[in-house]
């Protein structure tokens, strides 16, 4: 967990560097402050909030089948 944190302060520092340099003396940026900041900014737009959804278990399964097996011989 802590080395997680870690990451994510570092590349926030990284990209906060590329930005700053970009906006304060973009005279003396160059390509690599350029991708940095592009690149942050590009990951900001995924929709971090979807998450894929746990499959349905053994049970859920099984009554599925069920269902379709009483409906195929008509024993609804």
């Amino acid at each position: 967990m802590v080395r997680r944190w870690a990451l994510v302060l570092v590349l926030g520092g990284v990209w906060w560097w590329a930005v700053l340099r970009l906006l304060l003396a973009p005279e003396h940026a160059g390509l690599v402050e350029g991708a940095v900041a592009a690149g942050g900014w590009g990951l900001s737009l995924l929709p971090v909030h979807v998450t894929a959804t746990a499959r349905p278990g053994r049970a859920a399964k099984q009554t599925a089948r069920e269902s379709r097996e009483n409906s195929a011989l008509g024993t609804e």
